[in-house]
């Protein structure tokens, strides 16, 4: 079982490794939905903490439909997290007919071929999951899972929908289900027993008052391990 938790700095990261978590997803602003991260915060983290940490790549907050002008940054930002020694992102892209953006994922893979990637929620604004997985599948080298809250707002909403995706990646062998959104210490075991993911994404819900502002909270991470411990 993988626990995967959001933060946005050295001192939340340095947090999230000694209470055990997983893995981590490294943001910035996430009062947009979460953006890349500072040269100095990546540089920091990557040099700080020995678990995995998976960094956003995303250059704007405003759909996952990208430019080529979009396209130099994003490959600026995969050379800068390389060259510090990082070797996992977060990235998704969409057309504007809400399919897989293949030709920029093909980019990005040739860009970085060794990368762990994460496809992440532009998946939630697709036309069809179900298709969409079968795209990204084809490229399971590289989009090693798929951060999703299965086409609905929160993960919570969506528990049919996040098996159904589990069953087609265990069918085809392709990118892990990485549900997430809205999932909190008190509702990851019912979620766990409904979706039988083998990884889960946390933001807020490990938070101090669930709020992004504020430190991880030792008890509900303690809460998410005993609750999945429970359950796996």
């Amino acid at each position: 079982m993988m626990i995967e938790v959001i933060t946005q700095n050295v001192t939340d990261s340095l947090q999230a490794e000694q209470l055990g978590v997983d893995r981590l997803e490294l943001v910035s602003a996430m009062q947009e939905g979460g953006l890349t991260p500072s040269y100095g915060v990546l540089k920091h983290v990557l040099s700080s903490v020995s678990i995995p940490v998976q960094i956003m790549i995303r250059p704007h907050s405003y759909g996952f439909v990208y430019s080529e002008d979009d396209w130099k940054i994003i490959k600026e930002d995969i050379s800068i997290i390389q060259e510090l020694g990082g070797n996992r992102i977060v990235f998704g892209c969409i057309t504007e007919d809400g399919e897989i953006d293949e030709a920029l994922l093909s980019k990005v893979i040739e860009h970085g071929p060794e990368l762990d990637i994460t496809f992440h929620r532009a998946f939630d604004e697709v036309q069809s999951q179900i298709e969409s997985y079968k795209t990204l599948a084809k490229y399971n080298k590289h989009v090693k899972r798929i951060l999703t809250s299965g086409g609905k707002p929160k993960a919570t909403q969506a528990t049919i929908e996040l098996r159904n995706l589990i069953e087609l990646s265990q069918e085809l062998g392709g990118p892990i289900i990485l549900p997430g959104s809205g999932i909190t210490p008190e509702n990851i075991g019912i979620i766990h027993n409904e979706v039988g993911a083998s990884e889960y994404h946390i933001g807020s819900g490990v938070r101090m008052d669930s709020d992004f502002s504020k430190a991880l909270d030792p008890v509900k991470v303690d809460m998410v391990k005993k609750a999945l411990f429970k359950k796996a």
